[in-house]
């Protein structure tokens, strides 16, 4: 049956507004009252919902028309609506951008934007852009506005008094270091790696407390799904996943099929340990093992085993970072070079801008997969491609997937649910029908 749940999409003008910062603040602020919150993020980011889902308390799961897809879209937020109190998704970009876009989300599943626009050089503006962003496409529902990087209280009077009737004033964030929240070249920093990242959260939602209601916005309905049933394709399979500061880019509906597809899952650290957990597979996901040359280069007993599962003819997936920790070498932005796994002919090197920003498919013998690819660096390598992604808005970036042996490796970021069988059969150790 449809299910109803209050929620709210976030979306701004433009990337850098404070998306990720307004929507963690309320996050928290809601569960701090009580309420059960579940927070998505619209679009292939791996680092924001670190941060959303520590403000929240829950698991934050991708939401996106191509990447993810229109029925497991549905299904994640009705799932959503059924144990929650309020749902906020996180959009990407600028609202319109993009294809599909944030405002495209919005308005397949009817749930209503909440504009956040950095106000810390704007007065009576402020209404007008708000206007703007409400009525551009007439179709679109559309909440009210919520103003960040305000410089005083009487300039957050100012900006309230300047909205439109129609428009909810959803309240002010201030301008302040211990409310943003502090970034490097892929994003926003790790969640694990700030310590006072909880005194960060609180601060802003006592902000948003003290300028706004914090009633909660009208319920949304959400129809019920399509079924789906999942084949045990990876039952009994032990995957070793490396999980630690230098890789932790997964996908949580990554390693949610895995386990419905009957997997056991063993998290371990290529940073610190000196020994592979017994398993069947790795997955070596997308991270900053850059940042960490020393450490890698230098845990020979890790180095090692990982060398001998490959030996031993079993499968690897490995994604951007965890295919740079695979190559014979990788130079960070400083210039400094780390000797890694080897197991994968090339060299990588950092670079100070971006190297590759899109949406990837790509047709593998084991079938379809839809990703997408976030990089700064380069690589070079003699290899001759197994396949190459194509952009579906027709960027040109299309990105190598490498194969030796069971070994795939790829800089793209491959969602395992859009195809549950070819990703098992990347898994599937010799031997398995």
């Amino acid at each position: 049956m449809t299910r109803q749940c209050p929620a709210l999409l976030i979306a701004a003008p433009a990337s850098g507004q404070g998306k990720t910062t307004v929507t963690a603040a309320l996050a928290r602020l809601h569960t701090r009252q009580g309420r059960r919150v579940r927070v998505f993020k619209c679009g292939p980011d791996f680092l924001d919902p670190m941060i959303l889902a520590r403000a929240s308390g829950n698991p934050v799961y991708q939401l996106d028309l191509w990447m993810v897809g229109e029925a497991e879209s549905r299904r994640l937020l009705w799932e959503a609506a059924g144990e929650a109190d309020l749902i906020l998704i996180e959009g990407v970009m600028g609202l319109f951008d993009g294809a599909p876009s944030a405002a495209d989300l919005s308005r397949h599943f009817g749930v209503p934007v909440l504009g956040v626009i950095d106000a810390g050089a704007m007065a009576q503006t402020f209404g007008a852009l708000a206007f703007g962003l409400a009525n551009f496409q007439p179709d679109l529902p559309f909440a009210g506005v919520l103003a960040n990087r305000t410089g005083s209280l009487r300039h957050g009077d100012i900006l309230r008094d300047s909205l439109p009737p129609a428009l909810r004033w959803f309240g002010a964030l201030p301008r302040s270091s211990s409310v943003e929240l502090p970034r490097r070249h892929l994003g926003l920093i790790q969640a694990q790696e700030l310590a006072d990242l909880d005194a960060r959260l609180d601060a802003a939602a006592d902000a948003i407390a003290a300028s706004a209601s914090t009633d909660l916005p009208g319920p949304v309905s959400f129809a019920v799904p399509d079924g789906q049933v999942l084949e045990p394709l990876l039952a009994d399979v032990r995957i070793g996943v490396a999980r630690d500061a230098a890789f932790a880019f997964t996908y949580q509906a990554n390693l949610d099929l895995l386990r419905q597809l009957g997997a056991e899952l063993v998290f371990f650290s290529p940073l610190s340990a000196t020994e592979l957990p017994v398993v069947d597979s790795l997955y070596l996901p997308g991270g900053y093992p850059e940042l960490y040359l020393t450490e890698l280069a230098g845990n020979q007993p890790m180095r090692a085993a990982i060398c001998a599962h490959h030996r031993a003819g079993k499968p690897l997936l490995a994604e951007c970072g965890g295919m740079l920790y695979l190559l014979d070498s990788l130079t960070d932005a400083a210039g400094e070079q780390g000797e890694m796994l080897g197991l994968l002919a090339g060299h990588a090197t950092l670079q100070k801008r971006l190297a590759a920003l899109a949406l990837q498919d790509v047709e593998l013998p084991e079938g379809l997969l839809r990703g997408h690819t976030y990089h700064h660096s380069l690589l070079d390598s003699p290899l001759a491609p197994l396949a190459r992604g194509r952009c579906p808005n027709g960027k040109p970036t299309a990105e190598a997937v490498f194969r030796e042996g069971r070994l795939t490796a790829s800089y793209i970021h491959f969602y395992l649910p859009s195809n549950p069988q070819a990703a098992a059969a990347l898994f599937t150790p010799k031997g398995r029908p």
